[in-house]
């Protein structure tokens, strides 16, 4: 086939396939090839392919939304600074700008150039999470980004195929693993190589020349999709608000939705101002997680990519957490960031009430732990992790909430063998937390209870960002509240859900992560469902009594 003949639909459709197809490929390679477990062994990362004009074509369905979505408008800051003339084979590209790249310094986002016989034909870009990029660590203590650890700006990191080995030896000099770090600067760059190569290939099977044709059909097809479903929505406008823990102080999260015949749009005026610690979440990350959530409600199938981001658009003051300005601490945007389908959600359920679940976890419980082992130089070597772990989400109108699961941020948990392995941490107990789960007719995800402590005698360091300790998930139509979360120590003493602190040896930490709200009256629930989770010891005997109504004998059909 070739490029000087026209293209006929089928062609196309088939090359969009092999497209996606060519990007998970990309993220697979990471995900293979990463140092960092919460990348090898959660895929916290994104993968994707850009056209000239930084338009994302397609994008890993491996990968998280705060990465890809944000990660999509990088691509347009890196041309900003690296022309499309200037371009080499065998170049490539980084920073970790928070505000130009996925919203923290702990994700790096590399751009490689892809050549097909001299001449450029598309971008490939991808982004993953990096365990310790320095500074105070990976928590929201920080007072400002300077202190949460080594800033890179748009700098090349391969000039054609020689590495920046200056820029290589300040990142190595300025984290506390240097090699799983380096490790991972190497493996984002060899996963868009490959990118580059399965796309050179894909050209020449189909006998192309240019992404022209094939990127004008992606935009276009997809775009047409999404205008076409919010087309069915009733237009008008819908507010919900929100509140969170924050650090020091509530968080209000106000969002106003629009819809109209061009798409819908999300304003969060009357949103909280900047906070002082690091919880604040740049404009980039918040439109990412929104413009997810309400992809999940009405555009559930169709592919992401710059057509069907396009008709969803946010905009949040200059100033409040969700737009936070340089120089403010962003190190843990997740916290924040990852509540923004909920809102969403909450205005949503005005419009479409059987489309919408109750409100969840939404933000991950990140175990970041940190501390020191005898021996190596200087009689001691560190370590540093994140150990994913999650609560349940809210239950769907017409299904219980998923437990332990990360909705919206889509990242396995960690598994207790790697982490046992990586650190000297034992987990003592990992096991779904009994009632937790917001009673209703549909009821809510539970949540975990999680137990650990060191395995030497060592102090071990948490860097603590929970929510929904204050502030659970809200169930609605009359379910119940998610159980709330809780952080503190065996032996009684509470602890603070955000902040450093350190667990002595001897003590071990208790996480209690939130359950998701239900929806509607428990007491209309099914007898039989209700049965069956007391018999898996979801529900106790009590709250089944209490919340559902049931009488004994409580047993399973």
């Amino acid at each position: 086939m070739s490029q000087s003949n026209s293209v006929g639909l089928i062609d196309l459709q088939i090359m969009w396939n092999r497209l996606i197809a060519v990007v998970e490929e990309q993220a697979q390679t990471l995900m293979r090839t990463a140092f960092s477990p919460i990348v090898r062994e959660c895929g916290d990362l994104s993968a994707g392919v850009f056209d000239l004009d930084g338009r994302m074509l397609a994008q890993a369905v491996t990968g998280t939304p705060g990465h890809v979505n944000s990660m999509a408008e990088s691509v347009k800051h890196f041309l900003r600074y690296f022309p499309i003339d200037g371009m080499r084979p065998g170049d490539a590209y980084i920073t970790n700008d928070p505000w130009m790249g996925t919203g923290h310094l702990n994700d790096f986002v590399i751009t490689t150039p892809c050549f097909r016989q001299g001449r450029l034909v598309a971008l490939f870009s991808c982004t993953s999470h990096l365990m310790d990029i320095g500074g105070i660590g990976f928590g929201p203590d920080a007072t400002d980004v300077f202190m949460e650890g080594l800033y890179i700006p748009m700098l090349k990191l391969i000039d054609q195929g020689k590495v920046n080995e200056t820029l290589m030896a300040m990142i190595r000099a300025n984290t506390r693993l240097p090699v799983d770090t380096e490790g991972d600067v190497y493996s984002l760059a060899a996963c868009n190589d490959v990118g580059c190569r399965r796309l050179v290939e894909m050209m020449d099977e189909f006998g192309i020349d240019t992404l022209d044709a094939l990127g004008a059909h992606i935009v276009t097809r997809s775009r047409e999709a999404v205008v076409a479903e919010v087309g069915r929505l009733p237009k008008g406008t819908w507010r919900n608000s929100m509140t969170v823990d924050g650090y020091d102080t509530p968080v209000t999260l106000r969002a106003a939705l629009t819809v109209s015949d061009a798409g819908i749009h999300v304003d969060y005026t009357g949103t909280s101002p900047t906070s002082r610690y690091g919880i604040n979440v740049p404009l980039a990350y918040t439109t990412a997680y929104t413009v997810f959530g309400l992809g999940c409600v009405v555009a559930t199938h169709i592919p992401n990519n710059a057509g069907s981001l396009g008709p969803l658009t946010i905009t949040a003051p200059l100033g409040s957490i969700l737009n936070a300005a340089k120089p403010a601490p962003v190190a843990t945007r997740h916290i924040v960031g990852q509540m923004l389908p909920d809102v969403v959600f909450g205005c949503l359920r005005q419009v479409i009430p059987d489309r919408v679940p109750a409100e969840g976890t939404s933000c991950l419980w990140n175990l970041n732990v940190r501390g020191m082992v005898k021996g190596g130089e200087g009689g001691k070597y560190g370590f540093s992790m994140t150990v994913t772990s999650n609560g349940g989400t809210g239950a769907r109108p017409d299904k219980d909430g998923l437990s332990a699961t990360a909705y919206p941020s889509g990242v396995r948990g960690t598994p207790v063998e790697i982490a046992e392995t990586q650190t000297p941490l034992i987990f003592w107990r990992k096991e779904l937390r009994p009632d937790s789960g917001g009673a209703g007719r549909t009821r809510g995800g539970m949540g975990q209870t999680i137990e650990i402590a060191s395995g030497i005698d060592e102090t071990f360091e948490i860097l603590a960002a929970f929510d929904r300790i204050d502030h659970p998930p809200r169930g609605r139509d009359g379910g119940v509240n998610g159980a709330a979360g809780y952080v503190g120590l065996k032996s009684g003493q509470k602890l603070k859900g955000k902040g450093f602190q350190e667990i002595s040896p001897g003590e071990r930490m208790v996480v209690l992560t939130p359950g998701g709200g239900g929806i509607g009256d428990p007491r209309q629930r099914r007898q039989a469902d209700v049965a069956r989770d007391v018999a898996d010891e979801l529900v106790s005997t009590e709250t089944a009594k209490e919340l559902y109504g049931m009488e004994p004998p409580l047993a399973a059909e």
